[in-house]
Protein backbone atom coordinates (compact mmCIF):
# COMPACT_ATOMS: atom_id res chain seq x y z
CA UNK A 1 0.00 0.00 0.00
CA UNK A 2 3.05 2.31 0.69
CA UNK A 3 4.67 1.45 -2.37
CA UNK A 4 1.31 2.22 -4.55
CA UNK A 5 0.41 5.98 -2.38
CA UNK A 6 4.55 7.16 -3.25
CA UNK A 7 4.44 5.90 -6.94
CA UNK A 8 0.87 7.51 -7.25
CA UNK A 9 2.34 10.75 -5.30
CA UNK A 10 5.29 10.84 -7.32
CA UNK A 11 3.29 10.70 -10.90
CA UNK A 12 1.25 13.50 -9.15
CA UNK A 13 4.35 15.72 -8.98
CA UNK A 14 5.93 14.91 -12.36
CA UNK A 15 2.35 15.82 -14.16
CA UNK A 16 2.28 19.05 -12.03
CA UNK A 17 5.60 19.86 -13.52
CA UNK A 18 5.20 19.10 -16.97
CA UNK A 19 1.60 20.87 -16.40
CA UNK A 20 3.09 24.33 -15.27
CA UNK A 21 5.77 23.91 -17.18
CA UNK A 22 3.73 23.48 -20.49
CA UNK A 23 1.52 26.10 -19.64
CA UNK A 24 4.03 29.08 -18.86
CA UNK A 25 5.61 28.14 -22.18
CA UNK A 26 2.37 28.11 -24.03
CA UNK A 27 1.09 31.52 -22.16
CA UNK A 28 4.51 33.14 -23.00
CA UNK A 29 4.59 32.74 -26.89
CA UNK A 30 1.14 33.60 -26.38
CA UNK A 31 1.84 36.79 -24.68
CA UNK A 32 4.51 37.92 -26.80
CA UNK A 33 2.84 37.04 -30.10
CA UNK A 34 -0.22 39.64 -28.50
CA UNK A 35 2.32 42.33 -27.69
CA UNK A 36 3.75 41.80 -30.58
CA UNK A 37 1.15 42.25 -33.06
CA UNK A 38 0.06 45.41 -30.66
CA UNK A 39 3.61 47.64 -30.87
CA UNK A 40 2.65 46.83 -35.01
CA UNK A 41 -0.82 48.22 -34.69
CA UNK A 42 0.60 51.43 -32.69
CA UNK A 43 3.53 51.87 -35.18
CA UNK A 44 0.99 51.95 -38.01
CA UNK A 45 -1.59 53.65 -36.30
CA UNK A 46 -0.58 55.74 -33.79
CA UNK A 47 -3.38 57.84 -33.15
CA UNK A 48 -5.05 53.84 -31.90
CA UNK A 49 -2.39 53.86 -29.10
CA UNK A 50 -4.69 54.18 -26.68
CA UNK A 51 -7.38 51.48 -27.26
CA UNK A 52 -4.77 49.14 -28.82
CA UNK A 53 -3.34 49.04 -25.32
CA UNK A 54 -6.50 48.77 -23.50
CA UNK A 55 -7.42 45.74 -25.39
CA UNK A 56 -4.02 44.20 -25.61
CA UNK A 57 -3.96 44.82 -21.43
CA UNK A 58 -7.27 42.79 -21.34
CA UNK A 59 -6.00 39.88 -23.66
CA UNK A 60 -2.83 39.23 -22.05
CA UNK A 61 -5.02 39.31 -18.50
CA UNK A 62 -6.77 36.20 -19.92
CA UNK A 63 -4.13 35.03 -21.64
CA UNK A 64 -2.05 34.74 -17.94
CA UNK A 65 -5.25 33.30 -16.27
CA UNK A 66 -4.69 30.33 -18.46
CA UNK A 67 -1.24 29.85 -16.36
CA UNK A 68 -3.17 30.80 -12.96
CA UNK A 69 -5.48 27.90 -13.89
CA UNK A 70 -3.34 25.68 -14.99
CA UNK A 71 -1.11 26.29 -11.35
CA UNK A 72 -3.96 25.74 -9.20
CA UNK A 73 -4.79 22.37 -11.14
CA UNK A 74 -1.22 21.89 -10.36
CA UNK A 75 -1.45 22.27 -6.66
CA UNK A 76 -4.39 20.64 -6.71
CA UNK A 77 -2.85 17.51 -8.13
CA UNK A 78 -0.13 17.53 -5.39
CA UNK A 79 -1.59 18.73 -2.30
CA UNK A 80 -5.18 16.94 -2.37
CA UNK A 81 -4.25 14.28 -3.42
CA UNK A 82 -5.87 10.74 -1.62
CA UNK A 83 -3.34 9.10 0.31
CA UNK A 84 -1.73 11.89 1.80
CA UNK A 85 -1.17 10.30 4.94
CA UNK A 86 0.14 7.56 3.89
CA UNK A 87 3.26 9.52 1.67
CA UNK A 88 3.22 12.34 4.57
CA UNK A 89 4.32 9.06 6.99
CA UNK A 90 6.96 8.12 4.36
CA UNK A 91 8.72 11.22 3.97
CA UNK A 92 8.96 11.50 8.06
CA UNK A 93 6.72 14.87 8.14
Amino acid sequence: MEVEALKYFIACVTAAGFGIAIAAFGCGIAQGIGLRSAVEGIARNPESSGKVTVTMLIGLAMIESLCIYALVVSLILIYAAPMTETVTKIVGG
